[in-house]
This record gives structure tokens, C-alpha cells and sequence, in this order.
């Protein structure tokens, strides 16, 4: 086991299509991890494995790898660059300690840049950027150079590595720092960025910055330690040169991560629930984060999990602080992809997996006893897209139900459940490829074929003017008879629901008032419109009429259900629906379509601007309009663009469109 100053524990993650898979595979090649370097187009990759990657040939689930190079243990992880899948992104982001962002040449800063980049400074992990695929058509190293410059700073973003030649002519790269045989045609910004990194490297130490001002040159220990400390402050993001496909720049990258990333313990604290953070240590008590969890065809379930501090041992039993269970761990396996590698312990910066851990999901914190304080969990987006989930054969409600819950444990950003007003199972996810894949794995691995449906829009009724309403029910069937008589007043009421009995004279017995107001409830549940929840109303019971055999608690609430019905009817009710706060993120060529889609789908745009290079849309738009916004995007810009959403609140429908949703509803109605 490393000592955790030798380990470098780090994420590699971008846009879909920049590399990241091939980088991974010729770093193992490289590091003599493997005996030949993998090939996602050969479908022999390492981290992309599974049946379903090796089909799309692009990522789909991020791969746990590690190797040791030049004396460090590196432990990290590839994330698939897809938009859908971000989820399989954010969690190793959060348990990793550093960012390694793979942009692409040609395309240059794209949504799976920003929001990676986002997500890692979010989280305080230091950055760098490769910049790959500089031998590609139309390919330029130095446009990229300049829109990371002007997304995240130009004293940000600083190569310590310049392409020489470009496209088909790229031959090599120098560092800026270190190398002296510096080509003609690249020594002028060679010698440009070499004076930007000196002055980012004095800044971060005074006694560094006293010596550069008095012109004494830095030793190579003094500049790295300099640039060590400006990329764990996150003031510098240095920027490399390379293609993955002709092996050039990847060796300097290399020993980049070795000496430029921080180890666990350069880190020193790690983040906890309650908002405070706690020193990291090889010593005391042991405590890791469980990142992801899959579904092994022959070992069953798989937990991985990196130590962030103390030592995780082999055959040993743990307490998972999140669920308060004890948890035995078996042997603790390193992975690469799928390959395993047994190891008695992990320390500081370690990514392990164990199988069949019962109790032990994503976001838990395991610690060596219960005293141990619970990492910051983490935190995944909100669902984008939702259909109504059904099984094909009647019966198999069950089986559909145990393999959900299988897969959202495997994937959170993967939500399931019913919806208590439209009674719909729902399956929500980040996008119709993300759910498409949830539904297959269903059919291959659970054996049980579904279908998806648009889901119904839980509107609600409400009123806009005061009404009454009165009804008298009358029934003689021979024995005893029902009688009721309900009189009663509706106003809208910006607080909700409210009930009040106003009746005097005991022309309705005090007794019977319970049931006036559940017959009531009972219609607020299912509205006249079209059988939604009705809400923000006033109901004032004022008086009715009993007889003192034939009346009783259900010809009350019958009387008041229908009193209810008359006096809505003549209050002028609408329907209201859900809006939705969205945040569109779109490269600038698409703003005409996106904004113009937004119109015809009855959104609002409430502001534009720009965010780290890329154009936001922020805007509300009807939840009715929005149900295959995922996919229409992904259309309307080539898959580079990608939307947050979140409920807002409920609104009135406009009348055109209420009056075709109440006529379907009717005509539905008829048809049943």
C-alpha cells in the first residue's frame, strides 16, 4: 500500500467525443498497468466494458482505474461525457480530489466542459485542462486556448505545454518551464506563458515573490512548489497540448498529474454534512465515501467507495454512518474497468469496491465506528424528462418495481414513483437515451418488457369569482329513507383550503357538520374541470335542512358533494399548471431556434447572458410543454446544448388551451 503522499487521486472528465476514454486507456498502457492499450472503436477499452458501451462505442458509466507511474499511485476515474449521464460524473467528482478536464481541438469548449468545470469548482478540486486531438482537421490549439481564457480567465488558464505544428504537422510539444530547445515558430508565446506562470508561481508564496522581484532565478523545486500551491488555490489551471491517437504530450501529462496534483494529504480537510470539514490523516479513525454502486453479473452488487481518511482494512467490519448499520467488509478489490486486483488495505485517496455490502448506498459515509462525522453527501440534479411506466403482460407490476429499485440504487439521478394525484408510476431521468437504457437493462437483466407513455399533467382547479350552490337529496327506497339539504357559499382564498359552519338555528344538527365537510374534501380531491385537485378556496356552510329519521351522515356528504359541484360551477372555475424554472445552456449558434422554440412552447424568456463560454437561457415555460424537451434539444443543437428544471409554481391556463384539455377530458370521460 502507497503512503497517501505518493497517491494522486483524480476524475478525467469533459464533452462526449473529446478523448477521455482513449487518455485513460494509453495512461494504463503507459504505466504498464495493461499489456496492450485498449481501443474504444475495437471495443477492447478498459473502462468502457460493458455490452452497452462497446455498442454506442462512447461512454455510458464512469470506470474506476488506477496505476502507478514514476513512483505515485494515480487512482482515477472515467466519466462519460454525455449530458444524460451526468450523474455518473457528479459522484466521482465529489469523491475525487482533482479534475483532469479533456477539451477537444476542434470543437473547443462545449457543455460537457462547463459542466465539469462547474461541478469541480464547486467542490474546490484544482483543475487542468488537455487540450487533445491537436492532430485532427481543423484543429487550433491556440482558438481553444483563448476561449478557455475568456470563460475562465486569462491568468486562469496558462499552458505549461505548446503545441508544435498543428493538424497533420503536429509533431510535439515543449514545456514552457522546463524545456530550452524551443522551436522558432512557438518561442514568442513560449516565452510569453513562461513569464505569466513565473509571476502566478511568485504570487503564491512571499518569500517566492521577494526573490523574483530581486531577479534571482527560482530552483526547479521552488517553481514546482509555487505552481503546486497555485493550482490547489485554484488560481491557475494549467493548460497541455497533446493527441491521445499519436501518443505526443501524454508522457508530460503525466508527470504533470504526479507532481502538480495534490495528494490527500496536500488537500488536508475533507468537507462533512454539518458544514465543518476534518483534517485528513493516515492515522486515527477510518472514513470513506461510497461514490457508486453497481450490479455485477458474477459477483452480484458492488460498492465502491474511496478512503478519504484513515485506513480501510480487508475482512474488517465497518459502520455506515448515513444508515446506522454495520457493514462486514470482505476483500477489498482495486479495479481496473472490470479487471479486479485484491488488496488488504486502502489508504487516504484509495478507490476500492467490496461486494455485497446490504446496507451501504451512494453518498453514505463509512467509518470505522459510529463516532465518525458523516461526509458531505452528494448532491445530483434534478430529473428533466418523465414518462408513465407500465409493464406489457398484466402481473409483472412486481417484477418492474424490484428492478427499479435495483437500478436507481445504482443510479440516483434514475427517480421512481407514483404520483398520488394523476395515479401514474413514473419514471423520471435526465433524458430519453438515460431512461431508453433503464428500460433495457429491465428487459435483459430483469426479464420484464415495459412500456412508456407521455405522463399526465397534475393541473389544478381552482375559482375566480364567489358562488353558491344548494342541493337537496331525497331518496325513499321502501325501508328507510336519505334526506339532506346543504346550502353553501365558495370564495377564492389565497391561503388554501378553509372550511367554515356558519349554519344557526340547528336547521343542520351540529352532529351532520363533519359530514358536510368531508363530502366536501372528498370533491376538492377530484374536480368538476376535469377531476384534479381543486384548491385556494373558501367553503361556507350557511344552512341546509334535516329530518330527524331519514337523515344521516352519508346523505349529507352526498348533498354537500353536489352543493359543492353547483356552486363552483357558477364561480368561475380555471385550471391552473405547473410552470417550470428552466436553464437552458446553448453554444451561441443555437439561440435563434432555442428562443424561438420557447415562444411556440408558451415560455417566457426572463433573461439571457453568458456563463463560462457557453449562452444561458433563462426562462419559465408550462411543465405540459416540456415533456420531450430533452430530446428536442438535443435535435435543435447537434446534442450540445442542456437544461435544468425545476417547479416554479401553478398558474392559470390560458382559455384556448384549458378549453381543449376540458374537452378531452370529456370526451375521455364518455369513452370509459
Amino acid at each position: 500500500m502507497k503512503k497517501a503522499a505518493e497517491i494522486r487521486n483524480f476524475v478525467v472528465a469533459g464533452h462526449s467525443g473529446s478523448g477521455k476514454t482513449s487518455l485513460c486507456d494509453l495512461m494504463l498502457y503507459k504505466a504498464g498497468a495493461v499489456a496492450r492499450c485498449g481501443s474504444v472503436t475495437q471495443k477492447n477499452s478498459v473502462s468502457d466494458y460493458t455490452p452497452d458501451e462497446q455498442e454506442k462505442q462512447s461512454s455510458i458509466y464512469s470506470a474506476a482505474l488506477n496505476c502507478e507511474w514514476k513512483g505515485n499511485q494515480f487512482f482515477f476515474v472515467d466519466t462519460p461525457g454525455y449530458g444524460e449521464f451526468i450523474g455518473e460524473t457528479i459522484a466521482p467528482i465529489n469523491a475525487a480530489d482533482s479534475t483532469l478536464v479533456v477539451v477537444d481541438a476542434v470543437e473547443g469548449i462545449q457543455v460537457g466542459t462547463l459542466r465539469s468545470w462547474k461541478n469541480s469548482r464547486k467542490l474546490g478540486n484544482p483543475r487542468l485542462v488537455l487540450i487533445n486531438r491537436v492532430d485532427c482537421d481543423r484543429a487550433d490549439f491556440n482558438r481553444v486556448l483563448r476561449q478557455l481564457q475568456e470563460a475562465y480567465g486569462k491568468t486562469v488558464c496558462v499552458p505549461v505545454t505548446l503545441p508544435v505544428g498543428s493538424e497533420s504537422n503536429f509533431s510535439k510539444v515543449v514545456n514552457v518551464l522546463r524545456d530550452t530547445d524551443i522551436p522558432d515558430e512557438v518561442a514568442d508565446d513560449a516565452a510569453k506563458y513562461k513569464e505569466m506562470l513565473m509571476d502566478t508561481i511568485a504570487e503564491s508564496d512571499e518569500t517566492l515573490m521577494e526573490k523574483y522581484l530581486e531577479g534571482e532565478i527560482l530552483t526547479d523545486e521552488e517553481i514546482a512548489r509555487g505552481l503546486h500551491s497555485a493550482i490547489v488555490s485554484g488560481d491557475l489551471v494549467p493548460v497541455y497540448a497533446a493527441s491521445v491517437s499519436k501518443d505526443i504530450g501524454i508522457e508530460k501529462l503525466m508527470d504533470s498529474i504526479g507532481n502538480l496534483f495534490p495528494s490527500p494529504l496536500d488537500k488536508g480537510t475533507a468537507p462533512l454534512e454539518d458544514g465543518e470539514v476534518e483534517k485528513i490523516s493516515e492515522k486515527g479513525a477510518a472514513q470513506a465515501l461510497v461514490f457508486k454502486s453497481i450490479v455485477d453479473p458474477f459477483i452480484g452488487q458492488l460498492t465502491f467507495f474511496r478512503v478519504v481518511s484513515g485506513i480501510i482494512k480487508s475482512d474488517s467490519e465497518y459502520y455506515n454512518v448515513s444508515t446506522g448499520a454495520k457493514e462486514r467488509f470482505g476483500t477489498i478489490m482495486i479495479m481496473n474497468g472490470k479487471e479486479q486486483k485484491s488488496v488488504d488495505a486502502l489508504g487516504p485517496g484509495g478507490i476500492g469496491a467490496i461486494a455485497k455490502l446490504k446496507h451501504s448506498h451512494i453518498g453514505n459515509t463509512i467509518g470505522s465506528s459510529s463516532s465518525v462525522k458523516a461526509l458531505r453527501a452528494i448532491k445530483f440534479p434534478n430529473p428533466v424528462m418523465s414518462y408513465s411506466i407500465s409493464a406489457v403482460k398484466s402481473g409483472e407490476e412486481d417484477k418492474i418495481g424490484q428492478g427499479l429499485n435495483k437500478l436507481t440504487e445504482s443510479d440516483p439521478t434514475i427517480k421512481v414513483g407514483r404520483d398520488k394525484e394523476t395515479h401514474e408510476m413514473l419514471l423520471r431521468g435526465m433524458g430519453d437515451q438515460h431512461l431508453g437504457n433503464v428500460v433495457k437493462k429491465l428487459k435483459d437483466t430483469y426479464k420484464v418488457n415495459v412500456k412508456l407513455d407521455i405522463p399526465k399533467v397534475a393541473y389544478r382547479e381552482t375559482i375566480m369569482a364567489n358562488g353558491e350552490g344548494h342541493y337537496r337529496h331525497k331518496k325513499q327506497t321502501g325501508g328507510a329513507g336519505q334526506f339532506a339539504e346543504v346550502y353553501l357559499r365558495i370564495t377564492p382564498n389565497n391561503e388554501g383550503y378553509e372550511f367554515e359552519n356558519k349554519v344557526v338555528g340547528g336547521n343542520i344538527p351540529r352532529n351532520f357538520i363533519p359530514a358536510v365537510e368531508k363530502g366536501v374534501s372528498e370533491t376538492l380531491v377530484k374536480g368538476p374541470l376535469v377531476g384534479c385537485r381543486v384548491e385556494d378556496v373558501k367553503v361556507t356552510v350557511y344552512d341546509g335542512k334535516y329530518h330527524p329519521v331519514d337523515s344521516n351522515e352519508m346523505a349529507f356528504k352526498i348533498a354537500s358533494r353536489m352543493a359543492f359541484r353547483d356552486a363552483m360551477a357558477k364561480a368561475k372555475p380555471v385550471l391552473l399548471e405547473p410552470i417550470m424554472d428552466v436553464k437552458i445552456m446553448i453554444p451561441d449558434e443555437y439561440m435563434g431556434d432555442v428562443s424561438g422554440d420557447l415562444n411556440h412552447k408558451r415560455g417566457r424568456i426572463l433573461g439571457m447572458g453568458i456563463e463560462e463560454g457557453l449562452q444561458v437561457v433563462n426562462a419559465e415555460v408550462p411543465l405540459a410543454e416540456m415533456a420531450k424537451y430533452a430530446t428536442e434539444l438535443r435535435s435543435m443543437t447537434q446534442g450540445r446544448g442542456v437544461f435544468e428544471m425545476d417547479f416554479s409554481r401553478y398558474e392559470q391556463v390560458p382559455t384556448n388551451v384549458a378549453n381543449e384539455i376540458i374537452n378531452a377530458h370529456q370526451i375521455e370521460q364518455e369513452s370509459e
